[in-house]
């Protein structure tokens, strides 16, 4: 097909702290050296910020470098950090407190800020704009564009007006665009459908260890100003998870009476009758929590697949025309529980490199070796590798045994023990069957702390154009009642935080899998935990999924 097409120096794919940081970056570069540099950034979402999701405690290194004069220029980082609770849940009801002491170096927040990531990366996008960046929200990159000679040029936008056969409507049909590039950066955040291509088509990921995710459910809620403590921060581990199922919470009080609570579950967990979205609302109810949500009100919700293999699990960064950048590479810090700074710094050093070459006169096209020798001389790199052995550890020595290793490595050793240990096994691989698992039996929730899901997805504001092809592609469509649901009990019935798969029962009583798109939040955990990983997700409909107001 013929297509039309812009061009461009520079396409980023995603306007996330990653590709708002590398676009601006590249205008600042362009205007130090008094030419011009064109920049594209290209967002699946209705507008800048309504797709990210972070919890967020935010870092402002890599801000600071980047635009010094922040405060200045308005940036929403309102509400410091003025504590850190840490807590260990012993059951639904007991919990300890963890002295000061014995907290991970990682752990500590003293110059971080409680933040909105959406709002931040709406703020990115204005200066961005500001140097004259053309951001183009409610575009869905559909296809990696690549020529004869195997070299990225840019991508190509989703087609508008498709039903569900895959055939154009009358009237409203719009072919996408080719978007071309010299250099193109892929910045879509954790589980990228490009990316995961680019990985396999240039064997990115052949020597690193496997990728390894958690599943992140977040709430906002207004509470009681006589419960709120602006600047708090409370992170907990142990119950409602366990060693065999891995994960903590968060909960943060930022300005406006507003607390944001989360859970973040490990998806190397093994028990198929575990479902996330239970686990995040009977943790609710512990009284550590508790204190502070009840007589509030909820007012958002949203989920978001992480990667937190760190630096055990970095791909090669570039191929051909262009490089992986944020959480598309995989560069949050677990240890931390950030991945804000360092995703802008993967961007700033990717358009460094990019910026260096086009102001060099460069046609494009050429690997750009020197981002991850840029990346290597970095504060970023020093971060990952003092980093590297959190997850590990955990996954090999359980929730205390591997946080007394963390503690050990980062407060006396600054993260420099001489040895690495390693975690190859994925994800999806690690579910028991169902025979040799405990069924899980979750309390009913009570509509005051705990919730169902089908409310939670309404108050994510979750829309798709109805009649368009189903972006949760299913490789083989017998697998989810021929296998995973006499072997696992489907367990994407559990998984997926927004109740978009379900296994009903047809006439004749005869099992059908269901997928409800309509309420796909973007998560991207199918695509990760499915045991047969038989579902693809893909970008819908540009503008489709979530409309957060400031997650």
């Amino acid at each position: 097909m013929e297509r039309e097409y812009m061009e461009f120096d520079v396409v980023v794919v995603g306007a996330g702290p990653a590709g708002l940081a590398a676009a601006c970056r590249l205008k600042q570069k362009a205007a130090e050296a008094g030419q011009e540099i064109s920049v594209c950034v290209v967002e699946k979402g209705s507008e800048v910020g309504a797709h990210i999701l972070s919890g967020a405690v935010f870092e402002p290194r890599a801000l600071n470098e980047l635009f010094p004069d922040w405060k200045a220029l308005g940036a929403p980082l309102n509400t410091p950090v003025t504590r850190d609770d840490i807590y260990f849940l012993k059951n639904e009801q007991a919990a300890s407190k963890v002295p000061n002491a014995f907290v991970p170096k990682t752990m500590h927040n003293e110059g971080n800020y409680i933040i909105s990531l959406g709002n931040l990366c709406r703020w990115l996008a204005q200066q961005a704009e500001n140097l004259g960046v053309e951001v183009y929200p409610g575009f869905a990159a559909q296809e990696v564009l690549i020529d004869d000679t195997n070299v990225v040029r840019g991508i190509i936008t989703g087609d508008m007006g498709v039903n569900r056969e895959g055939q154009p409507k009358d009237g409203i049909y719009t072919p996408g665009m080719e978007l071309r590039g010299k250099y193109t950066l892929f910045a879509e955040g954790c589980r990228g459908h490009l990316g995961k291509q680019l990985l396999k088509r240039y064997q990115l990921d052949s020597e690193a260890d496997a990728q390894h995710y958690g599943l992140g459910i977040k709430e906002i809620w207004d509470v009681d100003p006589a419960k709120h403590q602006p600047g708090l921060v409370v992170h907990t581990a142990g119950w409602p998870l366990d060693n065999d199922n891995l994960g903590g919470s968060f909960l943060y009080h930022l300005e406006n009476n507003q607390v944001v609570v989360g859970l973040i579950v490990d998806l190397s967990y093994s028990n198929p009758y575990l479902s996330p979205f239970d686990e995040f609302q009977r943790y609710k109810h512990h009284p550590v929590v508790a204190q502070y949500l009840e007589g509030g009100k909820r007012v958002a919700y949203g989920a978001r697949a992480i990667c937190k293999g760190g630096l055990n699990s970095l791909p090669k960064m570039v191929f051909p025309g262009g490089a992986l950048i944020g959480c598309d590479l995989g560069t949050l810090n677990f240890a931390k529980i950030k991945g804000s700074h360092t995703a802008m710094k993967s961007g700033m050093l990717a358009a460094d490199a990019v910026a260096a070459n086009l102001l060099a006169g460069a046609e494009g096209g050429d690997v750009l070796e020197a981002y991850p020798q840029a990346f290597k001389q970095s504060w970023l790199y020093e971060e990952l590798f003092q980093s590297r052995n959190f997850g590990a550890a955990l996954h090999k020595y359980g929730a205390l045994l591997g946080g007394a290793f963390n503690y050990v490595e980062q407060n006396w050793f600054g993260g420099k023990l001489p040895f690495t240990l390693h975690d190859t096994q994925p994800d999806y691989a690690c579910l028991k069957p169902a025979k040799d698992a405990k069924k899980i039996t979750y309390p009913k929730p009570d509509g005051k702390l705990s919730f169902d899901k089908l409310s939670s997805v309404f108050l994510s504001s979750t829309n798709h154009e109805e009649d368009q092809p189903c972006h949760l592609k299913l490789a083989d469509p017998s697998i989810p009642v021929s296998q995973n649901l006499p072997l696992y009990d489907e367990p994407a019935q559990r998984y997926c935080p927004a109740g978009v798969y379900e296994v009903v029962a047809a006439e004749g009583g005869e099992k059908r899998f269901q997928i409800n798109a309509q309420n796909c939040v973007h998560c991207k955990t199918c695509d990760i935990k499915d045991p047969a990983q038989n579902i693809t997700w893909v970008a819908p409909e540009g503008s489709g999924g979530p409309n957060y107001p400031n997650m």
